[in-house]
């Protein structure tokens, strides 16, 4: 039994004997949610396409916090995958869509359960367990598949200082959003798993229209790493706005980088010193919204000595020795787009995107997206020029019913399309996604 799992079981005992206590039952939430996803991902240059279907489902209950000076409570995530279609020749053996079966295959459901035990002290939140999943801008974990990643460990939040967020936490595990068994973590290309991922830092809303934030994190025998980011909204007038959100990262090696099996392999890119962790990433986005319509534009460098580094998780075998896939990473950047992240050393990227809100003609739910990412001076693995560039075009449509039977159900239709030029890019594909999601509240 791992430790979020007796954790649990811990909490639940002890908390039963005050399941009436005021407040632990009463604010207590659980929701079923459910989505529906089909992933067809074209390899313009002839390799394997993939073309499947599934469907997720997660049960999530939130407790309340009992009453006293220090209040207990805790939180259960259940979550089931269910292979619909797509057969051999469709489903790459690993991926991070939907785990693979010993034949190749894909499996024909997977399901996991995790919880966490939490407590409450004035405006402070600790959470211990396996069900986390933090939103910071040194880490994100991942929900852009059918099921999303969670981590295991321990987080922290403060807000008794006024205008002032805290958070602090070390991870020691993650399971990906297509695996049932939980690993280590790592960075891309490394093969040793690191069980302490540490990190603190604030948000400090200066203003109500400005906000500074500083992080800091530690993977322990992989990278240090610090964040500065700024984020400012200039009110124009009632329905017009300016938003200016700056983001600055500077990383560097920890501990066994760089030694055989602790190694970064920099995305795929130039590194000053192979498998060594050395990058300072910096990125500026402007918004200008105007009623339903809100035009963005934003430039993007990636230092020349190394590739930008997050936390990543390795593939995984199961008990029957199926590869359940890569976990799957999210960053804090504005590249992190639907099938490229535009993160190699030397990288400028310029980006742009066009969205509409149809509230105002009368369609109250329906949403529209165009993004544009061109980036070029991706140096060369052997340093020998920076004549690489690549770029994606991503359109996206969502919509949510606002009444009836159906309110809440939501659509999104999602198309990318990547090309790249040059040794320092990828492969050219063409990406499609339909997802059908759905929540349903019991309390």
């Amino acid at each position: 039994m791992n430790k979020s799992t007796l954790a649990l079981a811990v909490a639940v005992g002890v908390l039963a004997q005050q399941a009436g206590a005021a407040g632990f039952i009463e604010d207590s939430k659980a929701s079923v949610s459910s989505r529906t996803l089909y992933f067809d991902n074209d390899n313009r240059e002839g390799g394997a396409d993939q073309r499947e279907t599934a469907t997720g489902l997660k049960f999530d209950y939130k407790s309340g916090f009992t009453q006293g000076v220090v209040g207990f409570g805790i939180d259960a995530q259940a979550l089931v995958g269910i292979h619909l279609d797509g057969g051999k020749g469709q489903h790459p053996n690993s991926n991070t869509f939907v785990p693979s079966d010993t034949d190749g295959s894909a499996v024909h459901n997977w399901s996991r359960l995790s919880g966490n035990v939490k407590a409450l002290f004035s405006k402070t939140e600790a959470h211990l367990g396996g069900a986390l999943a933090p939103n910071l801008p040194i880490l994100v974990a991942s929900d852009g598949r059918l099921l999303p990643q969670t981590f295991e460990g321990g987080t922290i939040t403060s807000k008794d200082l006024d205008n002032v967020t805290f958070n602090a936490g070390q991870l020691e595990h993650a399971v990906g959003r297509a695996s049932s068994n939980r690993t280590g973590l790592a960075v891309s290309g490394g093969t040793e798993e690191s069980n302490q991922f540490r990190y603190a830092g604030a948000d400090w809303k200066v203003t109500k229209d400005l906000t500074l934030q500083y992080y800091y994190a530690n993977l322990q025998d992989y990278y240090k790493q610090h964040f500065l980011g700024a984020v400012h909204v200039f009110p124009i007038t009632e329905g017009q706005s300016f938003k200016t959100d700056l983001r600055y990262f500077d990383s560097s090696s920890d501990g066994r980088n760089g030694d055989a099996g602790y190694d970064f392999d920099n995305n795929g890119g130039y590194a000053k010193e192979q498998g060594v962790v050395d990058n300072k990433t910096w990125s500026a986005m402007f918004t200008y919204s105007l009623g339903g319509s809100a035009f963005m534009l934003g430039h993007q460098q990636v230092g020349d000595d190394g590739g930008f580094v997050y936390l990543n998780q390795g593939s995984v075998l199961d008990g029957n020795g199926r590869n359940e896939g890569a976990g799957g990473s999210s960053f804090y950047l504005f590249t992190d787009s639907m099938i490229n992240g535009f993160v190699r050393a030397g990288e400028n990227t310029t980006f742009g995107q066009y969205s509409y809100d149809f509230t105002g003609l009368g369609v109250p739910g329906l949403k529209a997206a165009v993004a544009y990412l061109h980036g070029e001076n991706i140096k060369s693995t052997t340093a020998g020029g920076s004549d690489s560039s690549e770029w994606e075009r991503d359109m996206r449509l969502d919509y949510v019913v606002q009444q009836g039977a159906l309110k809440g159900f939501g659509t999104t239709l999602r198309h990318g399309s990547y090309r790249g030029t040059g040794s320092g890019s990828g492969a050219d594909r063409d990406q499609t996604r339909l997802i059908f999601n759905y929540t349903y509240n019991f309390m």
